[in-house]
C-alpha cells in the first residue's frame, strides 16, 4: 500500500490557513474541520504546518496572549512531506523518525493531500485484517 492508495480512500481535501490568521482562528478552524493540523499556505506556496501540538506548546510558553498571535509566529517550518508513490513502511519510518503526526503529500511540488498517523494506523489495520481473512480462507479450504 502506498500514499496514493490511502488518499484514494480518504480523500484529498486539506484544511489550510493563511500565515497572518490568528491562533484563535486556527484553533476554531481545527475544531470546525475536526482535524489535528492545518497546512499554512500563501497562494499556492506551502509555508508550514500548525497543529494542536504547536498551539498547546505556544500556550504553555506565552500564556493567554497566544490567542491573538499569528499562525506564522508559532507554525512549524521545514516540513517533512510525502510523495504519492511512498509506501506505508517508508511513511511510518518518516513519521516516527521526525516525530510528526501529520504529513502533507506533494505532487510535482503542489499540495495533493495530507496523511495523519491515524490514517496510517487505520490502513495498516485494514491490511492486517485482509491478511488474516485470506489466511483463514486458505486454512479452511485446505481442511
Amino acid at each position: 500500500m502506498n500514499v496514493e492508495s490511502i488518499l484514494e480512500r480518504k480523500g484529498t481535501e486539506v484544511a489550510t490557513i493563511a500565515p497572518e490568521a490568528s491562533i484563535k482562528r486556527a484553533a476554531d478552524w481545527l475544531r470546525a474541520k475536526n482535524v489535528g493540523a492545518l497546512v499554512v499556505t500563501s497562494n499556492d506556496a506551502i509555508l508550514g504546518i500548525i497543529s494542536e501540538r504547536d498551539i498547546v506548546r505556544a500556550f504553555s510558553q506565552y500564556g493567554e496572549p497566544v490567542v491573538s498571535m499569528q499562525v506564522k509566529d508559532i507554525m512549524t517550518h521545514g516540513l517533512i512531506t510525502a510523495s504519492l508513490g511512498d509506501d506505508l513502511t517508508h511513511l511510518m519510518r518518516l513519521m516516527t523518525r521526525h516525530r510528526v503526526r501529520h504529513m502533507p503529500v506533494l505532487r510535482n511540488g503542489k499540495l495533493a493531500g495530507i496523511i495523519s498517523i491515524g490514517d496510517v494506523v487505520k490502513h495498516r489495520l485494514d491490511d492486517l485484517e485482509l491478511e488474516a481473512s485470506v489466511l483463514r480462507d486458505v486454512y479452511i479450504a485446505s481442511h
